[in-house]
């Protein structure tokens, strides 16, 4: 099976209404816009079919939709489209459910992936769009960089948005250190002064 069909394939996957409601909503779209733009520009790097890994396919379920069985389908065709590439193995599926994008700590199948992901089940995580995770993509930036800084990365794949966090030309960012804060920035933590905890 050619890469291309693979990837054709995930694009096709339907994903439900989503009502995605919140602040910095259009910023993030244009920060989008300019990526595609720039992604156009240079040679797309995808998840390689001929790479041995084990994939969690993360869905935020939204029981709106025309069809019945809507999720037992949606499943079904990532196990199919998985399934076209020998060396991927799907090792389980991790669904959230509601109407709004989450806050990642309030996404307990998310939490459940990334905890695979820490305990090197899986080697790839494929999710349909950045927005079914999380509504600040800062979050998705300081994670892919805990997921590529492991012994054995873990890569995310956004089909919608067609980015693979372990492409090349994001190296250099995965290794930037710009959301460290300097030491003489650093803040006490409220209530830390009354337990004598230095910051």
């Amino acid at each position: 099976m050619e890469e291309l069909t693979v990837f054709s394939k995930l694009q096709e996957i339907d994903t439900p209404q989503q009502i995605a409601i919140h602040d910095g909503g259009r910023e993030q779209m244009r920060r989008i816009a300019e990526h595609r733009a720039w992604m156009r520009n240079i040679r797309r790097e995808r998840p390689d079919t001929e790479t041995a890994y084990r994939i969690g396919v993360y869905i935020r379920y939204f029981n709106q939709t025309k069809y019945e069985n809507y999720l037992y389908y949606h499943k079904k065709q990532f196990a199919d489209t998985i399934a076209l590439c020998p060396k991927w193995t799907l090792f389980d599926f991790y669904i959230d459910e509601g109407s709004s994008t989450p806050s990642m700590e309030n996404a307990p199948e998310w939490s459940r992936l990334l905890e695979d992901c820490m305990e090197d089940r899986i080697d790839l995580i494929l999710t349909q769009k950045v927005s079914n995770v999380t509504k600040h993509p800062d979050e998705i930036a300081l994670l892919s960089r805990l997921l590529a800084a492991k012994k054995h990365p873990t890569g995310i794949y956004f089909i919608s948005e067609d980015i693979f966090t372990l492409a090349s030309y994001y190296q250099a960012d995965l290794l930037d250190t710009f959301f460290l804060p300097d030491t003489d920035e650093r803040k006490a933590l409220p209530g830390s002064e009354k337990e004598g905890i230095a910051p």
